[in-house]
């Protein structure tokens, strides 16, 4: 168990190091309760000290060598004596760039590096080490990822009393590309989608996407895409949200929200995905496009609640609207009744005054 534990923190580690070294000299803090701690960094370099890569990248021939060099810099207060290592790179699943905790055994380009065991920097200075990179002569064609870190081993008390190693590693990521066949694709699997509505008739809901991407070919990759659903459309990688180098092999999951799609009962669309392969000798290969139909049960409940209620309205106002008319025509029905009434009483009673007058006239 505490060897496990402390594997986990040599990762972590290095995982913090080449993150940094990608991005600008990071330094990294060994052991927090040492009294002076020790901080340094390790970038790329040429023989007069640090360059401005990011990253080491060679493009060789199998069996072909090269040199090149890492700078390691001093940043603490003490002399300190860092362990120089190579093992074979890796990328999690998030996208981060790793390498393999020491007690790892490296079978890849981890160990076609060679650079020295150890380097001692004074306080506030910078050390360029030479390294070569040897590639076999079987070697695959293709990318394979290394990283080089300096590190240092502190002590650590656990709880029972007992004191541990912990190495804390600052590193390079080292990317070699074997020349030959490159054949860089791209996959996707597992697609889902999902419909999120809104309660508001007169606005359109969102449709969230989410698939894997593989490489599946033997050269680095990155992956930029377009998604629809019905009236809805994105781009992606969203800035902040970078899908990051794809490695050979690697697998990425991807999830993306795609805004203004009106629930049409069923909302169709398209996974449109651009992979482009990395070009470390001037040139990239040709990568093809991804195409993959997109669809999702978007159902209009607002809108349908609305036309339900509209419907209604119109069914009452239509049933008042008759109700009303037949009220009318009844009114109208008993005034004729009620005049047809009132002229029969005036004609009987006319009829009634006529006839003693004729009887009068007889008489006479």
């Amino acid at each position: 168990m505490i060897r496990t534990l402390v594997t986990r923190r040599l990762a972590f580690a290095a995982a913090l190091g080449l993150a940094g070294a990608l991005i600008a000299p990071v330094a990294a803090t060994a052991d927090e309760s040492d009294s002076a701690s020790t901080r340094w960094s390790v970038t790329p370099a040429v023989e007069a000290g640090s360059d401005e890569r990011f990253s080491i990248q060679h493009a060789l021939e199998p069996g072909e060598t090269t040199t090149d060099r890492i700078a390691v810099q001093n940043l603490g207060e003490e002399t300190a004596t860092f362990g120089l290592s190579a093992a074979d790179g890796f990328t999690t699943r998030t996208g981060r760039f790793d390498m393999l905790a020491s007690d790892d055994e490296s079978v890849d380009a981890g160990t076609w590096i060679d650079i020295a065991d150890e380097v001692t920097v004074e306080p506030g200075e910078t050390v360029v080490v030479p390294l070569t990179i040897t590639v076999p002569d079987l070697a695959e064609p293709g990318d394979h990822p290394a990283g080089v870190a300096a590190s240092i081993v502190t002590s650590q008390a656990s709880g029972d009393g007992t004191s541990l190693g912990v190495e804390s590693r600052v590193g390079v990521k080292v990317v070699t590309r074997v020349k030959g066949e490159l054949s860089p694709s791209l996959e996707v699997s597992n697609v889902s989608t999902e419909y999120h509505g809104t309660w508001n008739p007169f606005r359109p809901g969102g449709v969230t996407a989410t698939f894997e991407i593989v490489n599946a070919g033997n050269t680095r990759l990155t992956a930029t895409g377009i998604a629809t659903a019905g009236t809805g459309e994105i781009a992606f990688p969203s800035e902040g949200e970078p899908i990051g180098d794809l490695l050979p092999g690697d697998t990425r999951e991807v999830s993306v929200t795609i805004d203004g799609t009106w629930p049409t009962f069923y909302a169709t669309g398209e996974l449109v995905i651009t992979p482009k392969a990395a070009a470390l000798d001037g040139t990239a290969p040709d990568t093809a496009e991804v195409a993959m139909d997109l669809g999702v049960w978007a159902m209009p409940w607002p809108q349908l609640l609305v036309i339900v209620a509209l419907g209604l309205i119109i069914i009452a106002l239509t049933w008042n609207r008759r109700r009303g008319r037949r009220r009318m025509d009844a009114m109208l029905q008993q005034a004729r009744d009620e005049g047809r009434r009132q002229a029969a009483d005036t004609d009987g009673f006319a009829h009634r005054i006529s006839a003693p007058g004729r009887l009068n006239a007889m008489e006479n």
